[in-house]
Order: structure tokens, then C-alpha cells, then sequence
């Protein structure tokens, strides 16, 4: 009798609705597994090439080579996108600026706005699958508790009319079902490790991007970068050749 329960017995089983909640749960576990991995080598990648972006972005000796040298170091994107925004705003201030509905915009407003925009398009991009793995963590367990009650019913339902009932018979097909609840736990607890650990590294790459926003909207409108109070002198070469 114990040799022939196991996951095999229950599937074979178990009907439609055991057979749907455990493709759901796998379903699950697939697709959350994907996007810790995705959202995890997309932090170490960032995290790895921010220091080298910024060396590259301020040792250049002008703005077309700085964006250019950001673009080769920042695999992830996330800092050579915020630096072309703000030298394209910049720009299209110096020669648009004196008309149109913009005319009476500085161009430290305009500045602002562009790098403001692509603060909020990168954090909705690293944002990108918080909400399913949040969903997963949130709602996997429920759905193998779902499948174990239901796994219970099943088996219940299944003696029902018999003239004797064993222990056996019952404590086989409800430890098998209780399958489903261990299952749900097991998509659940690396969801709602990995959302915590990767929203964690979400806050670090935002902070990071604010101080590089602050730092280039500073040049762009005054020639200098913050910090200190003096111009640095790589920044002074940039402020140069612009």
C-alpha cells in the first residue's frame, strides 16, 4: 500500500481541477524563477558598470564624446539613456528655446523635465516584474491550499459508499493531497525572497541615478558639477569643448 502512494498515485488520481492547479503552480514557479534571474544578472550587470560609466562620462573632453564613452560602458543602459535625455534637452534648448510654446522656459526647467521624464520611464522598466513575482508570493499558497482541499474532497468522495474504511485509505489520498499545500509554499518563499532582495536593489540603482541626474543637470546648466563647489577638471574640459 505505502509503495503506491507517492506524486505518480495522486496525479494518476486526481481529476481535472488537482491536474489544473498543479500546471498552474508549475506555470508559476517557471515564470517566477525567469524573472529572478532576468531582474538579477540586470542589477549585478548595472551595479558592476556604474563606476566605469561615470569615469568614462566625465574623463570625456566634450558632450558628444561623453554620451558616446557612457554608451560603451553602461551595458545596462540605465545611465548613458538619463545622459543622452539631459544633453538632448540641453541642446534642443540652445536652439529652440527662443520660440515656440517653450519660449519662456529656462533651461534649467527644460533640463529638469527631460531628466525628470527619464527617471520615471527607468523605474517603470526596473520595475518590470515586481508585481508578478509579488502576485506569486501573495497568491501561491492559497492556490496548493485550494488543490490540497480539493485533493481531500476527491478522496473523501472516492469512499464514500464503501462498508469499511481503513485508516489507510484515508491517511494515503490526504497526505498525497497535502502535496499541493507544500508545492504552493515551495513557488511562494523564492518569490517573496527574490522581491524583497531585488525591490532592495531597485532602491540602490534609483539612488544612484539620482545623484548622476543631479550631477549632469548641474553641468548642463552651469558648467560645473556639484559637489565642492569647484568645478572639477575633468568637468572643465567638457564645459570647453561644449
Amino acid at each position: 500500500m505505502h509503495s503506491q502512494l507517492g506524486l505518480a498515485h495522486f496525479w494518476s488520481q486526481g481529476d481535472l481541477v488537482t491536474h489544473s492547479v498543479a500546471i498552474l503552480l508549475l506555470l508559476l514557479s517557471v515564470s517566477s524563477w525567469m524573472v529572478i534571474v532576468g531582474r538579477g544578472l540586470w542589477q549585478w550587470k548595472t551595479n558592476r558598470c556604474f563606476e566605469r560609466a561615470m569615469n568614462a562620462f566625465w574623463s570625456a573632453e566634450s558632450l558628444n564624446q561623453a554620451v558616446e564613452a557612457i554608451k560603451a560602458e553602461d551595458k545596462s543602459g540605465v545611465f548613458s539613456h538619463m545622459a543622452a535625455a539631459g544633453v538632448s534637452a540641453s541642446l534642443a534648448h540652445e536652439l529652440n528655446g527662443a520660440r515656440g510654446i517653450g519660449a519662456g522656459v529656462s533651461q534649467s526647467e527644460s533640463v529638469t523635465r527631460a531628466l525628470r521624464s527619464q527617471i520615471v520611464r527607468t523605474q517603470a522598466g526596473i520595475e518590470q516584474g515586481l508585481t508578478f513575482l509579488a502576485s506569486v508570493g501573495s497568491t501561491a499558497p492559497f492556490i496548493g491550499l485550494f488543490g490540497t482541499v480539493w485533493g481531500i474532497y476527491h478522496a473523501l468522495v472516492g469512499l464514500a459508499g464503501a462498508t469499511q474504511v481503513v485508516l489507510d485509505k484515508v491517511a494515503g489520498p490526504v497526505g498525497e493531497a497535502l502535496i499541493m499545500t507544500a508545492a504552493g509554499l515551495f513557488v511562494a518563499i523564492p518569490a517573496v525572497l527574490a522581491y524583497n532582495a531585488l525591490t532592495r536593489g531597485n532602491r540602490v540603482v534609483m539612488a544612484q541615478l539620482d545623484g548622476f541626474a543631479h550631477d549632469l543637470h548641474v553641468y548642463l546648466t552651469t558648467g560645473a558639477r556639484s559637489g565642492g563647489g569647484t568645478q572639477p577638471a575633468a568637468a572643465g574640459q567638457l564645459a570647453r569643448a561644449a
